[in-house]
C-alpha cells in the first residue's frame, strides 16, 4: 500500500563530519528501529565497519558512535514522499530535505548517495540548491544482493576512504 511518509529521523552529524551519505527515505524497518539502515538484511553497517576496520555495531547507540567517531554523516535526500513500503521505484511526489543544516555546519568534503534512486533524486532536487555534485554508490539493501556481491559493494564504498584519510 502506498502512503505519504514524512522523514522521522534527524540527520546524524557533528562539527567533525567529513562525508555526507544520503539514502532516499528510511525503510519501514529503519523507521521502526529509529535509525538509518535498520533492516537486519541491509549491508550498510557491515560494509562500513569492515571498510573502517571497526567492530560491527549492533545497537542504535553503537551505530551512532561509529558514524560520529569515524566522521561520516547520515541523512536522506527526501523529507517526504509517497512510497510503497521500502520500494524506491514507487516514490512519487518527492520533497527534498534542506541539506544546508548539515552542509553549513560541518566540514563536509564529499557527498555520497546510496542507490540509483537517491542519486537521481539528489541530482534533480538537491544539486541545484547545494551546487555540490554527489558520488553515487550502489544500494546496500538486501534487494540489491543479486546485482552487487558483498565484495563488489565493499569495493565501491572504498571511494569514501580518501575523504576520511586525515581525520583525527
Amino acid at each position: 500500500m502506498t502512503g505519504r511518509v514524512v522523514h522521522p529521523l534527524a540527520p546524524v552529524f557533528d562539527k567533525d563530519s567529513r562525508v555526507l551519505i544520503l539514502g532516499t527515505m528510511p525503510s519501514p524497518k529503519s523507521r521502526e528501529t529509529g535509525f538509518y539502515y535498520g533492516h537486519p538484511q541491509n549491508r550498510f553497517w557491515r560494509v562500513m565497519a569492515q571498510l573502517l576496520d571497526e567492530p560491527l555495531p549492533a545497537s542504535r547507540e553503537e551505530r551512532l558512535a561509529l558514524a560520529l567517531r569515524r566522521h561520516f554523516a547520515l541523512w536522506d535526500v527526501l523529507a517526504s514522499c509517497e512510497i510503497r513500503g521500502a520500494d524506491d521505484g514507487s516514490i512519487r511526489a518527492p520533497e527534498a530535505n534542506d541539506l544546508s543544516s548539515v552542509l553549513d555546519n560541518a566540514p563536509i568534503r564529499a557527498v555520497f548517495t546510496t542507490g540509483t534512486k537517491a542519486a537521481s533524486l539528489y541530482r534533480r532536487l538537491c544539486l541545484p540548491k547545494t551546487g555540490r555534485e554527489a558520488i553515487a554508490l550502489p544500494s546496500t539493501s538486501a534487494a540489491n544482493c543479486r546485482f552487487y556481491s558483498y565484495d563488489a559493494l565493499l569495493g565501491a564504498y572504498r571511494a569514501i576512504l580518501p575523504y576520511l584519510i586525515d581525520c583525527p
